[in-house]
């Protein structure tokens, strides 16, 4: 019910990119446009579902055209239940779509719970924060016969899905990539229920880049060494446990030669407030070219008297109506959504399988364990002063199987 959800944070709408949220907002598009039927939405805190729905009324009925809010909550108005989406599930059918954007600690049971009903599952990133984790939803996935996927849209912007396309046609084998994202300060008030105490900034937003490596480096390389260095300070002095900054060193083994490449991901959330919320940007050096990618600025800044400079990027989210409707479907926050929901009706009217979509199309649980492997890793990392941490394999597989501290 956050703001990745419905945009709402704090009692009001939040003050960076997704004021009028995303998930909801698409899901009510999408049912404007017959792809999905009842919605339904569950948090915790059933107390906050009077303002969200105020906050959705505001920012999506009151903005776009032929938009139908109803939505079934949970728990209660008047009720606070950390385990409402056992209600919730149960009273979806096997066939239906659950869409997880919940602290990452809660990811593993509220899936599990979905699946064991036959439920298909999108979950946020990253899917777990364990290898263990994700090898028993993978499991149970196969089991249920169900499609899994986790939500990275950055699998569907254009300019990243060209630079993977070209770094796997013509750049030869991986040698190094840098990777930075940040967002502003502010972001640990937003996160400061479950900042340092349940999760970090690497598995919140380095698995974005991660997931590009994982996704561009598939049958190419793969990750055989993590060591993770923090930065501290700024929330330490908010009274948050946790680090600003972490920079996560990845040694890549090309699958061909066994030769080497180095991959740095770096987030953070002490960034100051600029003309955009979050800098993400990457670079990609192969053996036989390199690219840069600034996803952050698209060439568009927009200033006005309300909100001052900033650069802005429709291409993520449209939220500017066309002719009084809802205009963002070609987005890739949308996409993103609407490729899954697609997806898991091809598989109910049994045109497809679950398994059709691990060819990279869409980011499911069985394509995907090297990014939670390279997170927990990176984690376990920081846990022991920096030691690196080994990724195995069985012989040449691809998916890694466990992960050790690292011997000299």
């Amino acid at each position: 019910t956050g703001e990745y959800t419905t945009g709402y944070v704090g009692g009001a709408a939040s003050d960076s990119d997704k004021g009028a949220g995303v998930v909801a907002l698409t899901m009510f598009d999408l049912r404007r446009r017959s792809k999905v039927d009842r919605v339904g939405m569950c948090g915790v805190n059933g107390k906050k579902f009077p303002g969200i729905r105020d906050h959705m009324q505001k920012c999506i009925g009151d903005v776009y055209a032929d938009m139908d809010l109803t939505c079934d909550t949970f728990p209660g108005d008047n009720e606070v239940d950390p385990k409402a989406y056992e209600a919730a599930s149960a009273s979806f059918k096997a066939g239906d779509v659950a869409v997880i954007f919940t602290p990452d600690d809660t990811h593993f049971d509220i899936a599990m719970e979905c699946i064991k009903r036959g439920m298909h599952v999108m979950v946020t990133k990253p899917i777990v924060q364990t290898l263990e984790h994700h090898q028993k939803l993978a499991a149970a996935a196969a089991e249920h016969n169900v499609l899994v996927g986790v939500e990275v849209h950055k699998r569907l912007d254009p300019f990243y899905a060209d630079a993977r396309d070209r770094a796997r046609s013509t750049m030869g084998n991986f040698q190094y990539l840098y990777a930075y994202m940040s967002q502003p300060k502010h972001q640990l008030d937003t996160f400061k229920a479950w900042a340092g105490k349940s999760s970090d900034i690497s598995y919140y937003l380095n698995s974005h880049h991660i997931d590009f490596s994982e996704w561009t480096l598939a049958g190419i390389a793969r990750p055989v060494r993590v060591t993770a260095t923090g930065s501290t300070g700024v929330a330490h002095a908010k009274d948050i446990p946790t680090e600003d900054s972490i920079t996560l060193t990845v040694q890549w083994q090309n699958i061909n030669d066994k030769t080497l490449g180095c991959a740095v991901y770096t987030s953070s959330w002490v960034a100051p407030k600029s003309d955009v919320h979050s800098q993400q940007r990457f670079f990609y050096m192969g053996t036989k070219g390199e690219i840069n990618v600034d996803q952050a600025h698209r060439g568009c800044s927009v200033a006005t008297d309300a909100t001052g400079y900033g650069s802005v990027n429709p291409l993520f989210m449209k939220y500017t109506p066309t002719n009084g409707k809802f205009s963002g479907q070609a987005s890739y926050g949308v996409k993103s959504f609407e490729n899954f929901i697609d997806a898991c009706r091809s598989v109910n009217d049994k045109n497809s399988k679950p398994e059709d979509y691990n060819d990279g199309s869409i980011a499911t649980v069985h394509t995907t364990l090297q990014g939670t492997a390279i997170l927990e890793a990176g984690r376990m990392s920081l846990d022991k002063d920096g030691q690196p941490m080994d990724l195995i394999y069985e012989d040449d597989g691809h998916n890694p199987i466990e992960i050790k501290p690292h011997t000299f």
